[in-house]
């Protein structure tokens, strides 16, 4: 479902980046404090639900500590983490500079993403889940 394009020029090329620029300060505040407030350190994050209950790993088990490797550069450590949060990053950063291009330049939204592409990060979120919980895969584990 397309929406009607945005004026190329005056207030309504301004207005039309208020999204894009509000998301994008939401994540630069939750990356600085994860940045700001290390999760190495017991007592400031909660435990993931799914770990304190099985054992295992979740999919998103090391994702904050991961984060907070890439505020301070440090690449290497936040693949070792959580290489599928690494590479969300990537992708969601992305997706935003399209994101904020094609509304600077008045393009009109495009639909949602098509469902196939939401059943394969679906089935990459499973498998990985399971692969990094068995003995092949503990390179995975945070």
């Amino acid at each position: 479902m397309a929406v009607s394009a945005v004026p190329a020029t005056g207030t309504g090329r301004v207005r039309a980046l208020w999204a894009p620029l509000g998301v994008a300060g939401l994540a630069l505040a939750a990356t600085t404090y994860v940045g700001l407030v290390d999760p190495n350190e017991s007592g400031h994050y909660p435990t993931c639900p799914f770990l304190a209950l099985t054992g295992q790993f979740c999919p998103g088990c090391g994702s904050l500590r991961a984060v907070h490797a890439l505020t301070s550069g440090d690449i290497g450590t936040a693949i070792s983490l959580n290489v599928l949060t690494v590479a969300a990053v990537v992708v969601l950063a992305g997706l935003w500079v399209r994101w904020l291009v094609r509304r600077w330049r008045g393009e009109p939204r495009r639909a949602i993403a098509p469902a196939w592409t939401l059943y394969l990060l679906l089935g990459v979120i499973a498998i990985f889940w399971v692969v990094r919980n068995l003995p092949v895969g503990e390179a995975l584990a945070p």
